[in-house]
């Protein structure tokens, strides 16, 4: 049956340990690259009972293992889409997405907007570039396929955000440098090119940034909505978020803007 259809495509798809069936709202988030659902799936426990969390999980980790990595950016958020439109539908939603998952979060907004006419009532993006910015293109000119993986797992580390007791696992550093390289190239297969006078969006946007993190270029945000944008920078590298201290911060932020937002 349909239900049974979504409800399995749901479990797979969709970490959501703290229900909350009487939620407002709901904001989804979307991890990093090489990551999987499970961290930001905790920050349910930080909020109040007025907002359920979610985090995405894309095929090829966690209890999606076994799965071909999806094939390109129109297939992942398809993916996503079709799982999710039901729960979208009926009730105010908000994203989050940090670094690679502020790209698939901006690309499944951007989809449920052009084909649905659904948006969320905010954008939490960190640590990402504008993906309309100058500075988004070098990501598509990344050589994934030339690249080592010594190189790529150096750039992990440079990062951080993954413990290094997990890099010492040959298995786990393996598939992680496996999934870091498919989540690169999902990324280079995705393109936005901003029409001109044509404004996606009407919802308010907030860029995260860590203080310590490369800058970012995130002023181009301000072509892709018609609504407020606001930028912080938070105490940390690439990783900041992952301190419980703007953990706490994120979440009170996060919060208040949604209960602005007037549900």
């Amino acid at each position: 049956t349909l239900f049974s259809w979504v409800f399995l495509g749901m479990e797979k798809l969709v970490a959501c340990p703290y229900k909350r069936p009487n939620a407002l709202c709901r904001l989804i988030c979307f991890p990093w690259a090489g990551g999987g659902a499970s961290q930001l799936a905790q920050w349910g426990k930080l909020f109040s009972s007025s907002i359920e969390v979610s985090s995405v999980r894309l095929p090829g980790r966690e209890s999606r293992l076994k799965e071909p990595f999806a094939k390109d950016m129109t297939t992942a958020v398809n993916e996503i889409t079709s799982i999710l439109l039901e729960e979208l539908q009926e009730k105010p939603f908000a994203f989050f997405g940090h670094s690679f998952g502020s790209y698939i979060s901006f690309a499944v907004a951007l989809h449920l907007k052009e084909k649905y006419g659904l948006e969320p009532i905010h954008l939490f993006v960190s640590g990402a570039h504008a993906p309309n910015s100058e500075a988004f293109r070098p990501i598509k000119n990344i050589p994934i396929s030339d690249t080592e993986d010594e190189d790529i797992l150096t750039y992990i580390q440079i990062l951080g955000g993954t413990p290094s007791e997990l890099l010492q696992n040959e298995d786990i550093k393996e598939h992680l440098i496996l999934t870091f390289r498919e989540d690169i190239r999902l990324l280079q297969t995705f393109s936005f090119e901003k029409a001109e006078r044509n404004i996606p969006f009407s919802c308010d946007i907030t860029c995260f940034n860590g203080s310590e993190d490369k800058p970012h270029d995130s002023e181009a945000w301000h072509d892709l909505t018609s609504g407020d944008i606001s930028f912080y920078k938070l105490p940390g590298g690439h990783f900041y978020l992952l301190e419980p201290s703007n953990e706490i911060f994120l979440t009170k932020h996060i919060t208040r803007c949604i209960e602005n937002a007037g549900l």
